[in-house]
């Protein structure tokens, strides 16, 4: 029997305790795109700089393809068994992953061994992250007091942003207490070291979580050839959600986790400057999410989403450019920022509608289906899209194209999406 929310545990509570293992996630996704320099020296040697790199983002990004997998798969067993049981299966397997990176040799020990393991602990990572994003959504969602659906769930994104400041920190004191050949050699290991001796701490977290209230009093939950049956009815719908989630999951790991390599090898910025500017915009992030949030409550989704892609598809290329010409810590803040601002409106709205639209008994494997094809063909790739990119054109400032066609595609989304539902019969799922 589920059992949902006592009393006594607080809203504020119910939220720590949901997006914990979020932190988890995004604390070590970021740390493998800052560190991706650090890695290919280790795990992937190469002939070239640009290869290994491309190699080290490439594992990176394969990790997302498992995302799709771990939707359906995790998704369903959330649907079925609840969320808080749920989200404990998916930080287990997160952990698995996670401990896997820490602990691998370098190529010069084992040899090929070691990019396949470290290969392994992405996948295990990607599978899990498949549902967790969803889960945490849509606990958010469902706990949430009427009227404020979007404040409550824009925390499951501000929560990855608490991660960045926290890695980027750890980072920028590394950097400031060891040696470049220290941090080269093991000292890049720390701070995923780090993210595994908060492990116990984020179970402990996630065992005391409460099931919703909505979930729990539900009646009737589907098995598995009922949620894929659901999710090929709704596959348009499904397919609409993953060109939305496509600015979202583009923007953020452009302006985070491609940020500090991107300030480094690119801008030819120091390492400490790149990381400074990813954390301040790490803090942009948390302030802007729950605005676009509690924006979205009050004056409706859709507006919010059309205005926020369409300032994208118009100043990215501009922005970049200017950053290009004349780079400078001052000036990656100036754009990063902005970026920033776009991307914490545009989320804080997205998550709130991803959830409203997908049919309620699949609402977890739907979202996270949604979710993790968007950041499988968009988000995750963008580290390495971006550096072709600029190797190709020999532009600084080619990311923007990327960063173009992902709110081009949610801008249409958004319209043909929510025209759709406005033509939808009363009553009728979605």
């Amino acid at each position: 029997m589920h059992q949902p929310a006592p009393r006594g545990q607080s809203k504020a509570a119910q939220v720590f305790r949901v997006t914990s293992g979020n932190f988890l996630e995004q604390f070590d996704f970021f740390l493998f795109g800052f560190y991706a320099t650090h890695i290919a020296a280790a795990f992937f040697p190469a002939s070239n700089e640009f290869a290994a790199l491309m190699m080290t983002f490439a594992v990176f990004g394969a990790g997302f393809l498992m995302r799709p997998l771990g939707a359906v798969l995790l998704g369903a067993y959330i649907d079925d068994v609840g969320r808080r049981k749920g989200l404990i299966v998916t930080l287990a397997i997160m952990a698995s992953g996670t401990l896997l990176i820490v602990l691998v040799p370098g190529y010069a020990s084992i040899g090929l061994w070691a990019p396949a393991l470290v290969l392994l602990g992405r996948l295990l990572q990607g599978f899990s992250a498949g549902a967790e994003l969803g889960g945490v959504s849509v606990y958010l969602a469902e706990m949430a007091t009427p009227g404020h659906k979007g404040f409550y769930a824009s925390w499951q994104s501000a929560s990855q942003q608490v991660a960045i400041v926290v890695a980027a920190a750890l980072g920028f004191a590394l950097n400031q207490w060891l040696a470049p050949a220290q941090l080269a050699d093991w000292g890049w290991r720390v701070p995923f070291g780090v993210g595994c001796m908060i492990i116990p701490v984020i179970f402990l977290l996630r065992r005391n979580l409460a099931e919703t209230e909505e979930f729990a009093a539900r009646q009737h939950r589907p098995d598995m050839q009922a949620v894929l049956r659901t999710l090929l009815d709704n596959a348009g719908v499904v397919l609409l959600g993953m060109l939305m989630v496509a600015m979202t999951t583009t923007a953020f790991y452009m302006i985070t986790v491609y940020a500090p390599t991107f300030g480094k090898t690119v801008l030819q910025l120091s390492t400490r400057d790149a990381l400074l500017v990813t954390l301040l915009v790490a803090v942009s992030n948390f302030i802007w999410l729950p605005i676009g949030g509690t924006l979205s409550d009050r004056c409706g989704r859709k507006p919010l989403l059309v205005a926020m892609s369409l300032l994208t598809v118009l100043t990215a290329y501009p922005a970049l450019e200017y950053l290009a010409l004349a780079p400078s810590f001052g000036h990656m803040l100036e754009v990063l920022l902005w970026f920033s601002c776009l991307y914490g409106l545009y989320n804080g709205a997205m998550i709130p509608a991803l959830t409203e639209i997908m049919p309620v008994q699949v609402r977890v494997a739907g979202f996270s289906l949604a979710y993790s094809l968007a950041t499988a063909l968009f988000g995750g790739f963008t580290p390495a899209i971006s550096t072709w990119l600029i190797h190709v054109t020999g532009d600084k400032a080619a990311p923007a194209y990327w960063m173009m066609v992902a709110a081009a595609c949610a801008f249409t989304a958004t319209l043909v999406l929510y025209r759709r539902l406005a033509s939808r019969p009363a009553g009728v799922a979605a």
